[in-house]
């Protein structure tokens, strides 16, 4: 790659990303093709596009769920540019645990575990001791809404809303310089979207950058700096 500027923390080049159906005979579905995207830190960049045209399937890549089948995924890590897509399983594991962060549109979490330890696992991970990560996470919970005496429970009985409010104090937990952002806010009253909305503007001014869906367009209007159209990306490739 080109040498980038120094805050970038995304350079997303030439990423195309294709499926193979084994069970209809090898047929392929081309979902990327070509794409580009460079993001800076402190900026946040709203994927946009119809369904299907990839939104997700671009944070998965970026999170190293999907393996590109094109293309370099360069993300800024330990002060130095490396391609996420060329990265072998134990360097990705490594790579999120320090570098990104990721709220997905659901919960998956070990059975039983409580809510608080289920926020708390990402501090202790992160090198924090286990009584300062438990304050940590209670004071997400506590933001956003959990009442304590849900924190000893196992989130799988609660409220879809209740979850996903787990799901983002999980993700926010530790401050990591990247944060992909799933629908952060789909199942949230306003009440919970405006402390969500604050709480990703206070991560661009820590220096985050941020690649997120929103199809809340009053939320994406508030927190994103750039849309970036995937279709029209296409078109141009």
């Amino acid at each position: 790659m080109e040498q980038p500027s120094a805050d970038t923390m995304i350079a997303i080049e030439g990423l195309a990303k294709r499926f193979v159906l084994h069970h209809q005979g090898g047929a392929e579905i081309p979902v990327l093709a070509g794409l580009d995207l460079t993001v800076r830190a402190g900026e946040c960049v709203a994927l946009v596009g119809p369904s299907g045209v990839g939104k997700s399937t671009i944070l998965r890549c970026l999170y190293g769920n999907y393996l590109a089948s094109a293309g370099h995924l360069w993300l800024r890590h330990d002060g130095r540019m490396v391609d996420l897509a060329a990265l072998e399983p134990q360097a990705v594991l490594a790579l999120r645990r320090q570098t990104i962060g990721y709220v997905s549109q659901f919960l998956r979490v070990v059975p039983r575990v409580p809510a608080l330890d289920i926020v708390a696992e990402p501090l202790i991970a992160d090198g924090l001791d286990e009584a300062a990560a438990r304050r940590r996470a209670a004071d997400l919970l506590s933001r956003l809404r959990i009442p304590p005496a849900l924190w000893p429970l196992a989130p799988a009985t609660f409220s879809g809303g209740e979850q996903q409010r787990v799901n983002i104090a999980r993700g926010f937990a530790v401050a990591q310089p990247i944060l992909l952002l799933d629908e952060p806010t789909a199942a949230l009253d306003d009440g919970n979207r405006r402390t969500v909305v604050a709480m990703i503007g206070e991560r661009k001014q820590a220096g985050t950058a941020i690649v997120g869906i929103f199809h809340d367009e009053a939320v994406r209007d508030q927190v994103a700096d750039r849309l970036f159209d995937i279709a029209a990306a296409r078109q141009a490739a």
